[in-house]
C-alpha cells in the first residue's frame, strides 16, 4: 500500500529527474536570482523535456554566432569567395566579397596574392559595393580599441588588426603590418594596455604595458587596403570608384571549415559578421548587403516571428540582438540535419577540451557537451548538445541574463546544471 502511494504521490509531484531539475530552476536561488531561460530538447522522442522560460527574450550574445553559422552552411559553398574581378580599361578591377582572410595574423589565405602576383594589368581596388556603417548597429561606442572589435569592410586586410609584439621584455613593441611603425607613440598614462586615437592610425603605448601581444583595430579605409595591398605585392594597387558590372568573376579561396572553426573555438567576431557579407557576394548582389542576409534567413528560411527572434548582426555585439531558448532548440535541430555530427563535433567547442569551453567542466576526460557560448556583462549563455550517461544526444540552450555576479560564476553554475542533465537525463 505505501509502494502504490508513493508512486501516486510521484505521478502528482514530478518525481522524475526533468521535472525535479525543473523544480530546482524554479525554488534554488542559484537560478531565481536573475533571468534564466533553460530548453532541453530529446530530438529522437521529439519531445520537450525541460522548459524554464523557455520563451522570454533574451540577450544572446555571441550564441548569436549560431545564426552566422547556420546561414553560412545554407548560402556559401565549401570554398570562400575570396573576390570579385573584371578587366577595364585595360586595369584589373577588385571587388571585396567581404572575406576576412586576406593577410589575416592567424588564418591567412594567399589565394587572392597568388592571383594578383600572376596578373600583369595594372592594378585597382574599387570600395563600391559596400557602403554602410563600420560598426554594427548597438555596438558599444568606445570599443573601438579592443581586439573583438574589428572594423567592418568589403576588403578587411590583416585582421584589419594591428599586432603589437614585444619579443622580450626589454625590447619595444613591433608592430605588423610594418606600416604603422611610424604610428606609435609614447603614453605617459598609467593604462596597461595600448589605445588608438578613436579616428587615426596612432597608437600609444604605455611604459607599463602588460601584454606581451596585443591587436588592436586600425581605422580601415579604401586608401589604407589598398596601400597594405601594393606594400605586399611590391607594385601600386589604386582605389578607383568603378561600379561593379554584372559579368564580375569570382575567385574562389580557403575552405569554408577553417573558418567556422575559428569563428566557433575562439568566438571570432569579425569572422561571424563578414561570413553574412561573403553569403551577399555569393548570391551576386552589386552590394555587400549583410542587412538583408539576416532578414532572408529570419523571415523566408527560419520564419521566426518578431516574438521569438530579432537579428541585429553576425557576431553578438549588439545588445539590441533578442532570442529565445526555444529559438536555439530549432536552430541547434536545423544545424544537426545539415551537418555531418563528426563534422559538426569537430567545428563547435568540446567542453573541458576545446575553444571558449576549455574551462567548463575541466575535471571531465570525455567531453559530453558540444556547443557555442555568449558573455559581456550580466550575460552568459550556452546553446549546443549534451550526450547522457544513458547516451541519449539532446539539444540544450541555458541563457543567464540581468545577473550583478561575475561571468566566470554564471560559467560555474551553468556547468553544475549541465553536469545534472548528463546524469539523470
Amino acid at each position: 500500500m505505501y509502494r502504490l502511494l508513493l508512486i501516486v504521490l510521484c505521478i502528482v509531484t514530478g518525481c522524475s529527474p526533468a521535472h525535479r531539475i525543473a523544480r530546482t530552476l524554479r525554488t534554488e536561488t542559484a537560478y531565481t536570482d536573475h533571468l534564466t531561460g533553460v530548453a532541453v530538447y530529446d530530438p529522437i522522442r521529439k519531445k520537450s523535456l525541460i522548459q524554464h522560460n523557455a520563451d522570454q527574450l533574451f540577450t544572446p550574445a555571441s550564441n548569436t554566432k549560431l545564426l552566422s553559422f547556420y546561414a553560412g552552411l545554407l548560402f556559401l559553398p565549401d570554398s570562400l569567395p575570396a573576390l570579385r574581378y573584371a578587366v577595364q580599361n585595360d586595369s584589373l578591377v577588385i571587388w571585396g566579397t567581404g572575406n576576412p582572410l586576406l593577410l589575416h595574423p592567424d588564418l591567412p589565405d594567399t589565394s587572392t596574392l597568388a592571383f594578383l602576383r600572376g596578373r600583369t594589368e595594372p592594378l585597382a581596388f574599387s570600395p563600391t559595393n559596400y557602403t554602410g556603417p563600420r560598426f554594427g548597429a548597438g555596438w558599444a561606442w568606445d570599443d573601438y580599441a579592443d581586439d573583438y572589435s574589428p572594423e567592418l569592410a568589403p576588403l578587411p586586410i590583416y585582421g584589419n588588426v594591428a599586432r603589437f609584439h614585444k619579443p622580450t621584455p626589454l625590447l619595444p613593441f613591433r608592430v605588423t603590418p610594418s606600416r604603422f611603425t611610424d604610428s606609435i607613440y609614447a603614453d605617459p598614462s598609467k593604462r596597461t594596455t595600448i589605445r588608438r586615437d578613436e579616428f587615426a592610425n596612432r597608437f600609444f603605448v604605455p611604459p607599463t604595458a602588460s601584454n606581451r601581444q596585443q591587436d588592436v583595430p586600425f581605422r580601415w579605409s579604401p586608401e589604407l587596403a589598398s596601400d597594405l595591398l601594393s606594400d605586399t605585392l611590391h607594385r601600386t594597387v589604386t582605389v578607383s570608384p568603378h561600379p561593379m558590372p554584372t559579368d564580375t568573376r569570382l575567385l574562389r579561396g580557403q575552405p569554408a571549415d577553417s573558418l567556422y572553426k575559428r569563428m566557433m573555438h575562439v568566438s571570432d567576431n569579425q569572422f561571424a559578421e563578414q561570413v553574412l557579407f561573403m553569403i551577399s557576394a555569393e548570391r551576386g548582389n552589386s552590394q555587400l548587403d549583410p542587412a538583408a542576409v539576416r532578414r532572408l534567413l529570419i523571415d523566408s528560411v527560419l520564419h521566426y516571428p518578431p516574438t521569438a527572434a530579432r537579428w541585429i548582426d553576425g557576431s553578438g555585439l549588439s545588445r539590441y540582438n533578442l532570442f529565445t531558448p526555444n529559438t536555439f532548440i530549432d536552430l541547434l535541430g536545423r544545424i544537426r540535419s545539415k551537418v555531418p555530427q563528426p563534422r559538426l563535433f569537430a567545428l563547435l567547442p568540446a567542453a573541458g577540451q576545446s575553444g571558449t569551453l576549455r574551462s567548463v567542466g575541466s575535471t571531465v576526460k570525455q567531453p559530453y557537451i558540444w556547443a557555442k557560448s555568449g558573455s559581456m556583462t550580466g550575460v552568459y549563455n550556452l546553446s549546443g548538445y549534451i550526450q547522457t550517461r544513458r547516451g541519449r544526444l539532446l539539444y540544450f540552450s541555458v541563457m543567464n541574463n540581468n545577473f550583478s555576479q561575475s561571468v566566470s560564476e554564471m560559467r560555474k553554475r551553468t556547468a553544475e546544471l549541465l553536469r545534472q542533465i548528463h546524469e539523470q537525463l
